[in-house]
């Protein structure tokens, strides 16, 4: 199979580091024009630099706003008014005892993890729409189908994701564009790493060995007993993107190594 998104604009939210780079490197590998969004001008240049090192020749730009606000999302919109494929990577998490979690925290999550994907989506789907081709896509999380107990203000927003994406799946019904959710399980990413980096440190493991003993004791369930890499999370999301995913909409599609207990 050869995915050619050649001549197709791709917006990847918060790309500069993690799934969000991987995928601004798939979906460049396979022929998109990619932009870069970070919160500052130094991580997004320095992710454009990477991006053009490793993918020679790419097509990419730059747009730099903090899509936790309305403005932000505003600033980035005056940059990028229509794109052919919206990836909405943008996220926050963290562990957080439920008492302790107050409501502006509960907001910040809110605006960050979904709204940011509301406000993009009512903005780039009539372009889509109207030409009768589009690929949005929501990055979730195995969180959605698993509430973590520690992290429940996360597991939400993260479940509002997969209606908000099959709710938009079912509005854009017909009209050529395809809306979806991958929902990534334990990934080493750099907010993982970062996470792991104590253990690191002290044991001299490597991320891979520690990810490994985090996934077996916090997510025995996990059939593949290891944390995935960015680049097997990219690899679902470049396909769900692809002209080849034309019959895949409205779905909820789990990279999340087994983790979820359920045959659905």
């Amino acid at each position: 199979m050869k995915i050619d998104l050649s001549g197709k604009v791709a917006l990847v939210t918060a790309s500069t580091g993690g799934i969000g780079f991987a995928i601004a490197r798939g979906l460049a590998e396979s022929g998109a024009e990619v932009v870069i969004n970070g919160c500052s001008e130094a991580t997004v240049n320095h992710a454009i630099q990477k991006l053009q090192q490793v993918v020679p020749g790419v097509a990419v730009r730059a747009t730099i706003a903090d899509l936790s606000s309305a403005q932000g999302v505003e600033t980035l919109l005056r940059t990028v008014p229509q794109a052919d494929i919206l990836v909405n990577n943008a996220g926050i998490f963290g562990p957080q005892d439920f008492y302790g979690t107050d409501d502006e925290t509960w907001d910040r999550y809110w605006q960050t993890n979904v709204m940011s994907g509301v406000r993009l989506s009512r903005a780039l789907l009539p372009g889509m729409i109207s030409s009768g081709w589009g690929r949005v896509v929501f990055i979730s999380s195995e969180s959605a189908l698993n509430i973590p107990a520690d992290m429940i203000h996360y597991g939400v927003t993260k479940t509002a994701q997969l209606s908000l994406a099959r709710g938009l799946a079912k509005f854009a019904a017909g009209s050529g564009v395809t809306v979806n959710s991958v929902l990534p399980g334990p990934t080493m990413s750099d907010g993982f790493a970062a996470m792991m980096q104590d253990e690191m440190d002290k044991t001299g493991k490597s991320l891979e060995m520690v990810g490994k003993e985090f996934v077996m004791a916090n997510r025995p369930s996990s059939v593949i007993q290891r944390a995935a890499t960015v680049e097997e999370v990219a690899n679902m999301v470049v396909y769900v993107c692809s002209m080849q995913a034309s019959a895949t909409s409205g779905a909820a599609l789990r990279v999340d190594g087994g983790v979820v207990d359920d045959i659905v």
